[in-house]
């Protein structure tokens, strides 16, 4: 056999293969494309919102009565039994009363003596004016007793202040509680030498009901101001509610009671006041506590899930999915946040549907696969 042909031969051999395999590769087209993804969505709504705000709060008892020494002795008595109710005239403490004891009998000694005093001043008068009629007497002897009964007369009532005064100081001996309330700790000993300038013996606080108080910020009062046109800025019929230290929400309603009447210089914040019954006495003053209340009702409201929202730069944005299956992002305004959702102002009308969560990793435009979304799931 001729070399030459088996070379034409073997190349038209390969020539065949290189053929076959290209055309085996042809059979299998091109990659399949990726299918769109999963994305939750919600539809917008429209309801009525309660605005609900919350504030760190202090308790404070509705009246607290400082009990202080109005004269200065040794105490000698302790009269109640620290942290129990006590009634308003209750003796809480006693003074050594015997100094007192004898100023008061000084002091009505005086009074006789000046009542005695005018007695005889006015038997002077008495006997004077005839003879001072029948001229045996003269007017100047008559004027003069006269004189002298009108400045006995004086001196009887200062006696009379003198004895009341002292028996104001016995009686301020015995110190009393001024109000009903709940009496604290003791802070004198007895033996103590105490007085108007030694400070507070004990503290008695009214706490039923028991007033808290919390900061409003000067932006939330302006917002509360723009819904409510009293002074206040809170409607009077507001209920508060109160969520205690170990996250419990205390079983009674508050109401409102007052606000400041200016803002702190250095907290930017107006003091607000709600009282709260307190029968039990569970609520004591210094407790902390979450004051919350419902300040209006947002009729209508466009509201979406707050895990929907992405921030960027201050701003709000949102995705929705329109009826193609494509996303479009774009900013919206916000309003307050009601629990798990939040209020949208203006960007969004019912009925859109709405990227419920992972709207930072969608793009503009994109093909996607609506799916319900599924209330409390976990962010993927």
């Amino acid at each position: 056999m001729d070399p030459s042909n088996l070379k034409g031969g073997g190349f038209v051999c390969l020539l065949c293969a290189l053929c076959v395999g290209f055309a085996a590769g042809c059979s299998k087209g091109p990659s399949a494309a990726p299918p769109p993804a999963d994305v939750q969505v919600v539809a917008v709504e429209r309801r009525d919102v309660p605005i609900i705000r919350d504030w760190v709060g202090s308790l404070d008892g509705f009246v607290n009565a400082q009990i202080r020494a109005q004269v200065s002795g040794y105490l000698v008595k302790q009269d109640y039994k620290e942290g129990t109710a006590v009634r308003q005239g209750d003796v809480l403490f006693e003074i050594d009363p015997r100094p007192f004891s004898a100023a008061l009998a000084q002091a009505e000694g005086a009074l006789a003596q000046a009542e005695a005093q005018l007695g005889k001043t006015e038997l002077d008068v008495a006997r004077y004016t005839p003879l001072a009629r029948d001229k045996a007497v003269s007017q100047e002897e008559l004027d003069d007793a006269v004189q002298a009964r009108l400045a006995a007369r004086a001196q009887v009532e200062s006696a009379r202040a003198g004895v009341d005064q002292a028996k104001l100081q016995l009686g301020f001996t015995r110190i009393t509680s001024p109000i009903d309330g709940i009496a604290g700790l003791i802070r004198a000993q007895i033996g103590d030498l105490v007085g108007p300038t030694t400070g507070v013996l004990t503290t008695v606080s009214r706490v039923d009901p028991i007033k808290a108080y919390f900061p409003i910020g000067e932006q939330d009062y302006l917002e509360l101001r723009e819904h409510n046109s009293g002074a206040s800025a809170i409607p009077a019929d507001a209920e508060f509610d109160l969520v205690l230290s170990d996250g419990t929400t205390y079983p009674r309603k508050g109401r409102f009671f007052a606000i400041d009447n200016q803002v702190d210089a250095n907290t930017g914040t107006l003091r607000a006041v709600a009282v709260f019954p307190n029968p039990d006495a569970l609520l004591r003053p210094g407790q902390y506590a979450r004051v919350r209340a419902v300040i209006r009702v947002e009729k209508g409201a466009v509201v979406v899930p707050a895990r929907s929202l992405s921030e960027l730069q201050g701003s709000y944005q949102i995705a929705t999915v329109d009826s193609e299956n494509r996303t479009h992002i774009f900013t919206v305004k916000t309003g307050p946040q009601v629990g798990s959702d939040v209020v949208v102002e203006s960007g969004l009308r019912p009925g859109d549907r709405v990227v419920a969560d992972g709207v930072q990793k969608l793009k503009q435009d994109a093909v996607v696969n609506p799916v319900p979304f599924a209330a409390g799931a976990n962010s993927k």
